[in-house]
């Protein structure tokens, strides 16, 4: 799975977490982004696919039992991918997030 490869790879979170869009967006999915927690609501942050449809999957992304953003995708998109996808991104989703002094490094 080349988003596992991605995320191996490592690297700066705002790199990692377009590079993961764009590929699930080149495997088939017809729209694709990640939404972070900011001060309670939800901010789009990297999408593909052009305007986001008015139906999504949302999949919350989640860091020690926190919401700390949501990975949304079309309809079409499986959802047993997303699951495993979020999983996989949470470290890199803290962009923003209050971390309450806890150094991270994804």
């Amino acid at each position: 799975m080349r988003v596992e490869e991605i995320v191996e790879r490592g690297g700066e979170a705002d790199d990692v977490l377009r590079a993961v869009v764009d590929a699930l967006y080149a495997d088939g999915i017809a729209w694709v982004g990640i939404a972070f927690v900011e001060e309670g609501r939800l901010e789009l942050g990297p999408s593909a696919g052009g305007e986001p449809p008015e139906e999504l999957r949302r999949l919350p992304v989640e860091w020690r039992g926190d919401r700390v953003a949501e990975l949304q995708a079309s309809p079409d998109a499986d959802p047993e991918l997303l699951a495993h996808v979020s999983e996989l991104i949470s470290p890199y989703c803290l962009v923003g997030w209050d971390t309450h002094g806890e150094r991270w490094d994804p």
